[in-house]
């Protein structure tokens, strides 16, 4: 941008500029309003800068004769600004337009508004939903000058620099004290000064992990309501969970699927294991809501996937609410895993020790108990010698039931996007980490897709509908209570013992012959 200044009557009496012998091109820096006249000057401005403002300015020859002024410069004369600039007569402008340009451009603190700034945006507020307002939303300079001076301070979070986000306004600084107790000051100020106007984060820049602080318009985000569609779509996806939890339990059905049409009576015998399956996973949903709601967080209505598989993958649960910061993120997500293992655990133990009705049961081959390394060690303990390799045996379908009921919450656990296990690892140990966890399970599903069918639709799932990231946090900088981090990672480890193979060979049937 190119400007031509008023009179020189505009400046201050005392106003001097030091310029530098070559009068050619010069650079400073700005910490005055550059409301006088100059020849031409460029502004300079980077949008990820602090803030300082670089003008370069290139003086040009004045009109008429002005010999004694070259001669004063060679001789390295200083001459005041005021009577070097009455020797020129550049275009003028007019003043009022000036000044008011100025003012709007000149303080350091200022967030420039021009279309021409890059505006940042992606980090550090992944996950956040902006809506798709008509104009954009920008703050305007006084009310950056109240956050900055007002709202935020020494005895909380010292700003040093800010830049545009979104349609808000991210703050770099010095946090002061335990962040959780700064963030309460912060927020009650801001209520103070704008009502519900605006909501504050304050969170880790993946940049450089240092704090800061950003606050955005409530407008722009998301309503944490759920529309009416999501219900129907919701319950469409339920039923055909309900269908495949029938399914899975009856093998006749399974072989020839299309037959199902002609013999829809024949899925009540999958009713039993179709209700205990079910049960597990309702306690499962049940948890995370019972937790949500003691914590203030706001769940949407559960999806719950339907899988020929293993009758269901679980369920998809989206968060509506702003959650306040990592321990309550963790309480929501590790409850749901922790009621559904225990209740699964349950069902297991009593379909070991209790017979079969029949007496028959569900005879399986005792190699199936190796794909399990919680169901393989449980077997071994209280089966002991009737466990024997390569042999038949009998067990109450209650142990099968329960079994997928724990494989479906040991999925859900898995360390990966905004799973269950996703939503625990981020809790504990931060975004970062979070992000390497979920590319390493990706990739490990992935290889053991190769072999199992169900890792490779879990991996679809998890890439197309789960992978994240999750959604930024009120305050993510405070570590969770010890209590709850072991809460979490017995989750994750819960998951694993289903998940991985149990190594240990049991007794050998030519052996135990003998």
């Amino acid at each position: 941008m190119i400007l031509s200044l008023p009179s020189p009557s505009t400046f201050p009496a005392n106003f001097v500029l030091p310029l530098s012998r070559c009068t050619s091109c010069f650079q400073f820096d700005l910490p005055f309003q550059p409301s006088n006249r100059f020849t031409s000057f460029k502004w300079i401005r980077n949008a990820r800068s602090t803030g300082r403002r670089r003008i370069a300015c290139s003086m040009s020859e004045p009109n008429g004769d002005n010999e004694e002024e070259k001669e004063a410069h060679k001789n390295g004369e200083t001459q005041s600004l005021e009577d070097s600039f009455e020797q020129s007569n550049p275009p003028t402008v007019d003043a009022e337009q000036l000044n008011k340009f100025s003012d709007e451009n000149t303080d350091q603190t200022d967030v420039q508004n021009t279309d021409n700034i890059e505006v940042t945006s992606g980090s550090p507020l992944p996950g956040v939903k902006l809506q798709q307002l008509g104009d954009v939303i920008k703050l305007p300079k006084e009310t950056i000058d109240i956050l900055k001076n007002q709202v935020f301070g020494f005895d909380t979070f010292f700003v040093t620099s800010q830049d545009p986000y979104e349609g808000g306004v991210l703050f770099k600084g010095n946090l002061r004290g335990k962040a959780s107790k700064s963030y309460d000051k912060i927020s009650k100020r801001l209520q103070d000064k704008f009502g519900d106007t605006y909501r504050l984060f304050l969170l880790v820049n993946p940049e450089d992990d240092k704090p800061v602080a950003v606050v955005v318009p409530r407008t722009t985000l998301q309503p944490e309501t759920t529309a009416v569609p999501e219900w129907f779509a919701a319950g469409s996806f339920g039923l055909v969970t309900v269908f495949t939890l029938l399914l899975r339990n009856v093998p006749t059905l399974q072989s020839d699927l299309l037959s199902t049409v002609d013999n829809l009576n024949l899925l009540k015998d999958g009713l039993p294991g179709a209700l205990v399956t079910a049960l597990i996973l309702g306690v499962h949903e049940l948890g995370h809501f019972l937790v949500a709601q003691n914590t203030g967080v706001k769940l949407g209505v559960p999806y719950f996937v339907p899988s020929w598989q293993i009758g269901s993958f679980g369920s998809i649960t989206r968060i509506r609410s702003i959650v306040s910061n990592r321990e309550d993120l963790l309480k929501v997500a590790a409850a749901g895993p922790i009621a559904g293992f225990t209740v699964g655990l349950v069902l297991l133990l009593l379909g070991f020790v209790i017979p079969p009705s029949d007496g028959i049961g569900v005879v399986v081959d005792a190699s199936v108990f190796h794909e399990s390394f919680l169901a393989g060690g449980i077997a071994k303990l209280l089966l002991g010698n009737v466990l024997k390799e390569g042999a038949p045996i009998s067990v109450n379908p209650l142990v099968i039931w329960a079994w997928a009921g724990l494989l479906i919450n040991a999925i859900n656990s898995i360390p990966a996007g905004e799973l269950d296990g996703g939503r625990i690892s981020f809790a504990i140990w931060g975004r970062k980490a979070s992000s390497r966890f979920t590319g390493f399970s990706i990739v490990l599903l992935g290889l053991s897709s190769l072999l199992n069918d169900v890792a490779f639709y879990w991996v679809a799932l998890i890439f197309f509908l789960q992978r994240g990231p999750i959604a930024p946090l009120s305050e993510e900088i405070t570590d969770p209570d010890d209590k709850y981090v072991a809460l979490g990672v017995t989750v994750l480890l819960l998951g694993l013992l289903v998940c991985l193979p149990y190594p240990f060979p049991f007794i050998d049937e030519t052996l135990a012959s003998f």
